[in-house]
């Protein structure tokens, strides 16, 4: 990922959320904080930004946004129905009008047959709007690259969740 193409989209998500009048929220596993990172990157991004949430274990996201921890041992931590769930308890945990949360297995190690490594779920929230959730599968990538790419749709997937307000 070039940190130009980064630094692109954040503008253009903080941008979008100034017209649409509406502050963002992460809520982050896989990612670590990045996607708060690119963001916050930017110079005057405090106006839009809310706050990030770090849930990487399953118990920051029972304890810190709301998964119910039923919800991750019925369908796993990188799963749809989680994603959903973080960006929806993520609105609910804010002052946001948008948000976007990211589950999935960065790798090396980790991945099965099932669930393998680059796998991501990424959803959106909106207040009074239904939430979006995207599926990618990064493939064979470095670690890094799989972060990345996952900043990337993150970050793209708050544009598109924008574009109707």
């Amino acid at each position: 990922m070039s940190q130009l193409i980064a630094e692109e989209k954040a503008i253009a998500v903080l941008e979008a959320c100034r017209r649409a009048g509406v502050m963002v929220a992460t809520a982050e596993s896989c990612t670590g904080g990045l996607i708060a990172g690119a963001l916050t990157d930017i110079a005057g991004s405090s106006d839009v930004v809310d706050r990030g949430f770090v849930t990487y274990s399953n118990e920051a996201k029972a304890e810190m946004i709301g998964v119910s921890m039923e919800l991750i041992h019925r369908f796993g931590a990188v799963s749809k129905e989680v994603a959903l769930s973080m960006a929806e308890g993520t609105l609910a945990r804010s002052h946001a009008g948008i948000t976007v949360a990211v589950t999935g297995v960065a790798g090396p190690g980790g991945g099965t047959d099932e669930k393998p490594v680059g796998l991501v779920h990424i959803a959106s929230a909106r207040k009074g709007q239904p939430a979006l959730h995207r599926e990618y599968r990064f493939g064979p990538k470095t670690r890094a690259e799989i972060r990345h790419a996952t900043v990337l749709a993150a970050l793209d997937l708050v544009l598109e969740n924008l574009q109707s307000i």
